[in-house]
C-alpha cells in the first residue's frame, strides 16, 4: 500500500497522475501546505525537507517500508517498480536527461516565476522578467524537442510526460496575463492536450478535491510557505 503526502499543486499533481494511470492503491494523506502542516515533526519525518509530494510504500524493496520524497524520485521509484512508463532501457539515458531538464530547470523556474508574479513585494520587475523569459526559454527548448514526437522519449507515453504535464498543465497561472499561454508552443500545447484527453488525468485533478485545503492567503499562509523570509522562525 502506498500512502500519498499530498498538496493539489503541480508537482504532487504528477504523482497524482502515476498512481491513477497504473491504478495502484494509495490511502491520500493531505497536507495543507497554506497552514504549515509540511514542517510538522510527524511530516518532517517523511520528507526532512518539509515539501510535498512524498510516499511511503508499506512494500517496498526486501517487503520492507520505504519512504520517497521529491515527485522526480516518486515516479523513478514506482515507474521502476512497476516496470511501467520507463520505456525501453535504451530510452533510459534520454528518459533521465529530459525528468532533470524538468526538475532542475522547467519546475523550478516556472515555481519561482509564480512566486515574484503572486507573492512577492511588487518593484521587483527585474525577478519577474527573468524568470518569465526563462520560462519561456525552456519551453521552446522543450517545444523544438517535441516536433515529430508524440512523446518526450521513446515512442511511448512515460514518467517524462507526465513529470511535464504537472507544471505546463498550470501555465495559465505561470505566464499571467496571458490567455492562451502555449499559443506560441504548438507541440507542448498538443502533448497537455493528449494527456488532458485520458481518463487517469480526470481522476489525478479529482484527487483532494473532497479536502477543505486552506485558500485564504493571509500572514499564517506567508509563514507557512515562505519560512526563510521569517528568520525568527527558520531551523
Amino acid at each position: 500500500m502506498i500512502r500519498f503526502y499530498f498538496h493539489p499543486t503541480p508537482n504532487p499533481a504528477k504523482v497524482a497522475l502515476l498512481l491513477e494511470e497504473a491504478a495502484i492503491p494509495y490511502v491520500l494523506v493531505p497536507v495543507d501546505t497554506s497552514k504549515g502542516e509540511q514542517h510538522l515533526p510527524a511530516f518532517r519525518a517523511v520528507n526532512p525537507n518539509g515539501k510535498v509530494p512524498a510516499i511511503v510504500d508499506t512494500e517496498g524493496p526486501g517487503g520492507r517500508e520505504a519512504r520517497v520524497f521529491d515527485s522526480t524520485a516518486i515516479l523513478l521509484y514506482l515507474g521502476d517498480k512497476l516496470g511501467r512508463f520507463v520505456g525501453t532501457p535504451a530510452d533510459r539515458p534520454e528518459l533521465l536527461s529530459w525528468l532533470l531538464f524538468i526538475a532542475s530547470g522547467l519546475g523550478p523556474f516556472s515555481g519561482q516565476a509564480v512566486h515574484f508574479q503572486y507573492a512577492a513585494p511588487e518593484g521587483l520587475d527585474y525577478a519577474v522578467r527573468r524568470y518569465r523569459r526563462e520560462i519561456e526559454r525552456h519551453y521552446h527548448v522543450l517545444d523544438d524537442h517535441l516536433a515529430g514526437r508524440e512523446w518526450i522519449t521513446g515512442k511511448d507515453y512515460s514518467i517524462a510526460d507526465m513529470s511535464a504535464w504537472g507544471w505546463l498543465g498550470r501555465a495559465v497561472r505561470v505566464m499571467k496575463g496571458s490567455e492562451d499561454p502555449l499559443a506560441n508552443f504548438p507541440n507542448l500545447k498538443r502533448l497537455v492536450q493528449a494527456i488532458d484527453a485520458r481518463p487517469a488525468a480526470a481522476r489525478a485533478k479529482a484527487v483532494g478535491k473532497d479536502h477543505p485545503f486552506k485558500t485564504v492567503n493571509d500572514e499564517e499562509t506567508k509563514r507557512a510557505l515562505f519560512p526563510s523570509n521569517y528568520p525568527e522562525q527558520v531551523k
